[in-house]
């Protein structure tokens, strides 16, 4: 059982698929947990591909950390050399309102918050770290 993994990967949508490649080998590695792998998929690629888009004064590398802490996965992403944006502080979006209604963006951001129990935002030497926290049960195995 792999309880800690890390990789970097290039700061390129087409890193996408060595993503997901990466968050399923530890899910497989975990079994004796219930996981909703899409929802992980889901965050971590919105997560992702936002770094991606709007953080684009680095090209460096993307941290992904997967670690199982208890009954709990924690998903982190670290972007080095930027500048801060703190997610944690964006404006909540009104989905009361129909799609012509609404301003543009943040819905990706609004799933995000519904599939993970704990969204984080941590700025330090010019590095953004982002951490999902998803509570996990045992599986009935």
């Amino acid at each position: 059982m792999l309880t800690y993994s890390e990789k970097k990967f290039p700061k390129k949508i087409n890193s996408l698929d060595a993503i997901f490649d990466f968050v399923e080998d530890f899910i497989a590695d975990n079994q004796h947990l219930r996981m909703d792998s899409n929802a992980i998929n889901f965050a971590v690629e919105e997560i992702f591909t936002n770094l991606v888009k709007y953080n684009t004064e680095s090209k460096r590398d993307i941290l992904i950390e997967l670690e199982i802490i208890d009954s709990d996965l924690v998903t982190s992403l670290t972007d080095f050399n930027v500048s801060k944006f703190d997610i944690t502080e964006v404006d909540e979006v009104d989905t009361t309102l129909g799609v012509e209604e609404r301003k543009v963006g943040g819905l990706g951001l609004h799933l995000v918050n519904k599939f993970v129990d704990k969204l984080e935002y941590e700025y330090k030497n010019s590095n953004s770290k982002i951490t999902l926290l998803k509570h996990l049960e045992k599986a009935n195995v």
